[in-house]
């Protein structure tokens, strides 16, 4: 009776760890999207305050939520590869990533950095001012590493949110992407 004990115990304690340690972040799925106020360092807009969701308007966009005290090779890579796949789901598909940090100037001094040495076609880079936890009604959670909302005609299609990140994530993102635009393959 005691190894059964002992067997109950482990499998209980198996069970209570996540997989993969992610965690629940961003807007629900149906919700239209808030005002999304940065600062534009790289991309269309650059070198001012900009709302994303008036510049974007309907057009598929994903949006990426990147707690700068995280970021790393794998979400570099991560991003590069959404970068690259994004206009082959819908021509008018785009990226907004957007530092979040308690520097902000910080940030905004590193991006063009980043922009030189990553080479994005489709990803804007920006900076939100205000608090780590991201814009209101955004519902940002601080311990998610990344973000991910992939929006279409100003409602949330889908809300990732990651701790650890790599390339392999991206085929999630562009799966969402493609629902979003209604595209099937």
């Amino acid at each position: 009776m005691k190894g059964l004990q002992t067997i109950g115990l482990v499998v209980l304690l198996a069970c209570s760890v996540p997989a993969r340690g992610d965690v629940a972040s961003g807007p629900a799925v149906g919700e239209a999207v808030k005002d999304l106020k940065v600062f534009a360092v790289v991309g269309p807009v650059e070198g001012k305050d900009v709302n994303y969701i008036k510049e974007r308007q309907d057009a598929p966009t994903v949006y990426a939520f990147v707690q700068s005290e995280f970021w790393s090779r794998p979400m570099a890579r991560f991003l590069k590869t959404l970068d690259m796949g994004a206009k082959d789901v819908d021509e008018k598909a785009g990226i907004v990533a957007v530092w979040l940090s308690e520097k902000p100037d910080e940030a905004k001094d590193y991006l063009p950095k980043a922009q030189m040495s990553l080479q994005f076609q489709n990803t804007a880079l920006a900076v939100f001012p205000g608090e780590k936890s991201g814009p209101e009604g955004w519902a940002i959670n601080n311990d998610a590493h990344l973000t991910i909302v992939v929006v279409n005609k100003g409602k949330v299609a889908a809300s990732l949110a990651y701790q650890s990140v790599n390339e392999t994530d991206v085929d999630k993102v562009r799966e969402a992407l493609k629902k979003a635009v209604g595209k099937k393959e």
